[in-house]
């Protein structure tokens, strides 16, 4: 089965909140210290590099508050389209 463009399964990132962040550095953390010693050497690279990518994520100060950010940029198809053209009178 084939995907289309803009399909939720594209290659684009999950947006985690920082408590699940935290959660999922402890679980890599955690999955990294019960790894037996015969686990591939690529694996291990895997995992120390999602760690660093997340404790990067997290030492970032938080975006702030909605009501601070600046004025919010058009985009498209954003509010109410207008009609198409004027409909005529319903004749009952």
């Amino acid at each position: 089965m084939r995907s289309y463009d803009g399909q939720f399964s594209d290659n684009r990132p999950l947006k985690r909140t920082r408590e699940e962040k935290v959660r999922l550095l402890a679980e890599l953390k955690e999955t990294l210290r019960s790894l037996k010693p015969h686990t591939s050497a690529d694996l291990r690279t895997s995992i120390n590099g999602k760690i660093k990518e997340l404790e990067a994520e997290l030492a970032a100060p938080p975006p702030p508050p909605r009501e601070r950010r600046g004025p919010p940029q058009e985009q498209f198809g954003t509010g109410p389209r207008p009609p198409r053209r004027p409909r005529p009178p319903r004749e009952f």
